[in-house]
């Protein structure tokens, strides 16, 4: 049976604003938490990015669900070795109920300090290695690591949880699905695609698999698809637009002359459970074992009392 959790948004509210929403979400039934790792939002319209790893520190004390980045990109931005810091922390602070989800990353997070952006082929490249370093890490012995990428000399994270922390990869097309399989202790994914899931199943992934799925609580449709339409417009974009695009002006540029039709197609809008149950079925047919909904443009009351009374019973 699959498990619901919600998808908190950090580019789209601030750090006092999510931990409001994730205390709502437990309250109103939800068994996990996702939350995003970005330094630049999307778009200018969503507004916010804070430092997830601040924000889990205070979920850890808010909630007392299980948290997973969704995702943490570990190669260019932050080294390896300090992201392992970071979710050993987090996994001390969440008594074991935090997950590392990592993926290959997007220009948009990456391109800040100057540095070039690789093709796709050594982006996985450089994931792997780095999934391979935080593991050594993890483990609380003192490590030094010559790598293709990375270079660690005698570096020991003093703060490890007693259990190894789980590490969840993302993927998009079959090739980091198949990464996914090999490196990961689970598999995350946005959309209800039961190829790439059964590509993961193939090619050896035991591990649960992880999906998100977005919706606009509105009091209309036609309002709800006009916000999701200004808010969300970057996820409406084909092919590798949402990995080489730098800046949060250049989605928009990109996205300008996506017609609101699209959005009405691509997100479950308005007041209507049917619709919510609708778009979540999918995800379920093709076999998530977790899915985490997120709620654009606020109404974040409204939206949990129709999910927590109309929705989630159903799909149970």
């Amino acid at each position: 049976m699959t498990s619901f959790g919600f998808f908190l948004s950090c580019e789209e509210y601030g750090p006092r604003e999510l931990v409001r929403q994730a205390r709502m979400a437990e309250a109103a039934g939800f068994e996990r938490l996702w939350i995003s790792d970005h330094f630049h939002p999307w778009t200018e319209a969503q507004g916010q990015s804070p430092f997830v790893w601040s924000v889990i520190g205070a979920l850890s004390e808010a909630v007392s669900i299980p948290v997973t980045t969704a995702v943490t990109c570990p190669t260019v931005r932050i080294h390896p070795a300090v992201i392992a810091q970071a979710a050993a922390t987090a996994a001390v602070q969440l008594d074991g109920r935090f997950v590392l989800g990592v993926g290959s990353g997007e220009a948009l997070n990456e391109h800040i300090l100057g540095d070039p952006w690789p093709s796709v082929g050594v982006r996985l490249e450089m994931l792997e290695e780095a999934v391979e370093l935080i593991r050594l890490l993890h483990t609380g012995r003192q490590v030094s690591f010559h790598g293709t990428h990375y270079e660690v000399h005698d570096a020991r994270i003093y703060t490890v949880p007693d259990e190894p922390v789980p590490i969840h990869v993302s993927g998009f097309g079959p090739q980091a699905t198949e990464l996914a399989a090999r490196i990961g202790d689970g598999y995350c994914t946005v959309a209800p695609d039961g190829e790439l899931i059964r590509t993961y199943r193939d090619a050896g992934g035991r591990g649960p698999v992880q999906a998100g799925l977005k919706v606009c609580w509105a009091e209309t449709e036609q309002a709800g698809v006009e916000t999701a339409h200004r808010t969300w417009p970057n996820d409406m974009l084909g092919g590798q637009l949402a990995q080489v695009l730098p800046r949060p002006q250049d989605f928009e540029a990109a996205a300008a002359t996506i017609p609101l039709q699209t959005a009405a197609e691509q997100f479950a809008c308005g007041p209507d459970p049917e619709r919510h149950r609708a778009a979540a079925q999918p995800f379920l047919d093709a076999g998530a074992d977790e899915l985490y909904v997120q709620q654009i443009g606020g109404h974040h009351e409204e939206f949990f009392r129709m999910w927590q009374e109309q929705v989630l019973t159903a799909l149970r």
